[in-house]
């Protein structure tokens, strides 16, 4: 099973798209803000990461930047 961390501070939005990619079968972990993201992103395996970009605490762009960072020092 694809597995997806998505990232989205609109609780109707987050709602709704994580539904329908549950319903589709993918498994979804949601979190509500960057920091949270980014922690989620680095200790847990993900196929894929949908991150808005204007979050709360960290936000989207600094996430990516940080996640690739921490990967590269990781190999």
């Amino acid at each position: 099973m694809t597995r997806i961390l998505f990232i989205e501070d609109d609780v109707k939005i987050a709602s709704f798209v994580e539904k329908g990619l549950q319903s589709t079968g993918f498994a979804v972990d949601h979190v509500p803000d960057g920091e949270a993201g980014l922690r989620m992103a680095l200790n847990e395996p993900y196929d894929l990461a949908i991150i808005d970009l204007m979050l709360p605490k960290l936000d989207g762009l600094s996430l990516i930047e940080q996640l690739r960072k921490e990967r590269a020092t990781r190999r």
